[in-house]
């Protein structure tokens, strides 16, 4: 690997922890320069897991404070983004390459749109009854959906993570958002011990992503901290239709 390659792959990291902590998509920073680079898609997807999860925890840990009370959701909601994880991870192992990222530009788009109009939601649902603080029955099942398609193909699932969290649960964004890097975290964690058990990532690759993502992690989530709901919810949907743009993109 030439320096200039390591430099790159350092930078895509600290990009792609960054925008991980404020909404999500960080694999649509990673992902594409490996390609460029020259490394086969299944040993970038799983390079890249991997190289992801420490910068998930780091956003995690600076979003602690939203955290507050939560402790019921995380073990409720967690478990089945642990249980999805491990589905994604074992399909994108055994499955031929290419067949479950036909539905994911589908998928981002549905979760934008979802975000835009979450609020309205939120307004109708509240007319009709008090709010449910554990999001009701539908909601781990959407977790673990997401959960799965994170252990797949990691983009853009953060984005995912928020629409549903948002529509199914009434409380801050910001709240929701330590909420989602806490999924997102497990997730990734999960999915990368599978990789490193089951499959041949790229190590140096890993090291040089897992370095950039602790660093982008940590600053995003102080960045994303600091924006009003709906500069945040602006954000999401931004990086949400970039990722629509790049995925569709990519397969023309």
């Amino acid at each position: 690997m030439e320096l200039w390659e390591a430099a790159l792959i350092l930078l895509a990291g600290v990009a792609a922890g960054g925008i991980n902590a404020i909404a999500g998509s960080g694999t649509l920073f990673t992902f594409p320069v490996l390609l460029a680079l020259g490394y086969p898609p299944i040993t970038a997807t799983i390079s890249n897991s991997i190289g992801l999860a420490p910068g998930t925890l780091s956003g995690t840990i600076a979003y602690r404070r939203e955290l507050a009370d939560q402790r019921a959701r995380v073990l409720r909601l967690g478990s089945m983004s642990f249980l999805g994880a491990v589905t994604g991870a074992l399909l994108l192992i055994y499955l031929p390459p290419g067949v479950f990222e036909v539905v994911v530009p589908f998928m981002i788009g549905f979760a934008c749109v979802l975000i835009l109009v979450q609020p309205r939601i939120t307004r109708w649902m509240r007319a009709r009854g008090p709010a449910r603080r554990n999001g009701g029955p539908l909601l781990p099942l959407g977790i673990y959906a997401t959960g799965t398609y994170g252990g797949y193909f990691a983009a853009a699932q953060g984005i995912i993570l928020m629409s549903l969290l948002g529509t199914a649960l009434d409380d801050d964004i910001q709240r929701l958002n330590a909420l989602k890097n806490v999924l997102t975290t497990i997730v990734n964690s999960t999915a990368a011990v599978f990789y490193i058990v089951l499959a041949s990532p790229a190590w140096p690759v890993v090291g040089l992503i897992a370095t950039g993502t602790i660093v982008g992690g940590y600053l995003g989530a102080r960045f994303g901290r600091r924006l009003s709901s709906t500069a945040l919810r602006t954000c999401l949907v931004l990086v949400g239709m970039s990722a629509v743009v790049q995925l569709v993109m990519g397969r023309l």
